[in-house]
């Protein structure tokens, strides 16, 4: 058997893990790796190996760090099964079709560019058309249900509680040459205790192997209460100041998470009566989904929808989910206080774009960022104290105020990564690969783990492989 690791080694995105077993290879994730714009093109145009080799992909959740390059797969040649839950598979089918957008999108702009130095045009990676055949795909597997995907190889998804649909995958191994087995957990991204909005990761007790994200392995996230107090304080000191409040989302989980917390603050009295904008169709789509899969919400939720008489965690009379183009341009022409939540979560795509360059001059304004934000994306320069960033390609001076909360992060924190694997037999568990964090944040954890009595802990570099 042989494991290595194409992805999210070292780093935070592009979750890719090749395990080969039986005379079969049998892929992770299949994440889009985001980064610096000169290195993503060719990292996810290219494979390190055929598609048509690839017998099958499991997929731990949605986030497209983890599926975006599976209509590049499958436009290469891939044919094989998609495994994953129903609410993965639902998600998906949306938020790979914004994907392929973004890609015409993308290839479109610099196309014109390099029209200018006259230079050849390129293709975007995959299109909608692309992303469209690869959803037949899919097979949605139920929590707990062991299923065979191989020779020797049965998958189980348990609940990871990151966002709706995540889950952790189980596989158990027989090794037909040399009549070994093993049993492999990848813990693709583990939610937390303290998500309001859905149920918290279940645990798991035996395993042989086991890759564990390290998002953040060397840090500790606030309280959720803490979180929705401080997100009081911004909403009330911007409206104060008769600002905006800009939050740049992911569409899929913290959209859905803040509308949450703005329902409960409402419902409360806690904040005034300000509207609400969802700009971004990807997370309106998603929280369809959502309200599709109330079987995956806390039992908190329903409490607060009985209490607060309120239809819907979703929904409140302030909030409005904008889908077309006019009315997002339409806000810009809004001098009341508001808030904007507005996809991409790190501020690289999509309409935020537009709401942070007609906003970010204006010191009454609020850039609330509430997410993780990964190197050189113009998220992090922001958080970072840039005081200036380019924005389409002009310079903007940064005047809004700029705030953070991390009490709403849908990763495990370091003592929540660390309960998580206390739970694991550690005379059985064999070798820990810590994946999905950067360098420091993934050594720091690992030495707490070696802490806790797990002697063989490894940081995979990219493209490092392992036999067993």
């Amino acid at each position: 058997m042989k494991l290595t690791f194409h992805g999210a080694a070292q780093e935070v995105t592009g979750s890719m893990h090749l395990l080969e077993v039986n005379g079969q290879r049998i892929l992770l994730d299949c994440g889009l790796y985001q980064g610096r714009r000169r290195d993503t093109y060719a990292r996810n145009l290219n494979f390190p190996w055929e598609a048509q080799s690839i017998d099958c992909v499991v997929l731990s959740h949605a986030h497209i760090d983890h599926t975006g390059k599976l209509p590049n797969l499958v436009k290469q040649g891939f044919e094989g099964n998609v495994w994953c839950t129903a609410a993965t598979r639902n998600l998906s089918a949306y938020m790979l079709m914004d994907s392929g957008y973004i890609q015409e999108k993308d290839v479109e702009y610099l196309n014109r560019k390099r029209s200018r130095r006259g230079e050849a045009p390129v293709e975007p990676i995959y299109t909608r058309e692309d992303a469209r055949e690869t959803l037949p795909l899919f097979v949605s597997v139920g929590e707990g249900r062991p299923v065979l995907i191989g020779n020797g190889v049965t998958l189980t998804f348990h609940n990871a509680g990151h966002i709706l649909g995540s889950a952790f995958v189980e596989l158990e191994i027989e090794e037909f040459a040399s009549g070994k087995s093993w049993r492999l957990v990848f813990s693709g991204d583990l939610g937390r205790d303290e998500i309001a909005l859905l149920r918290s990761p279940a645990v798991a007790a035996e395993a042989d192997l086991l890759i564990m994200e390290s998002t953040y392995g060397g840090r500790l996230h606030g309280q959720y209460e803490t979180a929705l107090r401080r997100l009081r304080e911004v909403v009330c000191e911007t409206a104060r100041r008769g600002g905006k409040v800009i939050i740049p989302s992911f569409a899929v989980g913290r959209t859905q998470e803040i509308v949450y917390a703005l329902n409960q603050l409402d419902a409360r009295g806690d904040i005034p009566e300000i509207p609400v904008f969802v700009d971004s169709p990807l997370a309106i789509n998603a929280t369809d989904v959502f309200r599709m899969h109330p079987e995956s919400w806390d039992t908190s939720v329903q409490t607060f929808m009985e209490d607060g008489r309120r239809r819907s965690p979703f929904d409140y009379p302030r909030i409005e989910y904008v889908r077309e183009v006019r009315r997002s341009k339409q806000l810009n022409y809004m001098t009341e206080p508001a808030i904007i939540i507005s996809a991409s979560g790190m501020a690289e795509s999509g309409r935020v774009l537009h709401h942070l360059k007609n906003n970010i001059t204006r010191a009454e304004n609020t850039v609330l960022i509430v997410s993780y934000q990964a190197q050189h994306t113009l998220g992090r320069r922001i958080l970072e104290g840039n005081e200036k960033v380019r924005i389409f390609g002009e310079e903007y001076s940064v005047q809004a105020e700029v705030a953070r909360i991390n009490g709403y992060s849908a990763h495990a924190d370091q003592a929540e990564l660390l309960e998580w694997a206390s739970h694991f037999d550690r005379e059985r568990l064999q070798r820990i690969f810590l994946v999905h964090g950067e360098p420091e944040g993934a050594g720091t954890l690992a030495d707490e783990l070696r802490g806790q009595g797990h002697s063989d802990v490894v940081v995979p570099t990219l493209d490092e492989s392992f036999e067993f």
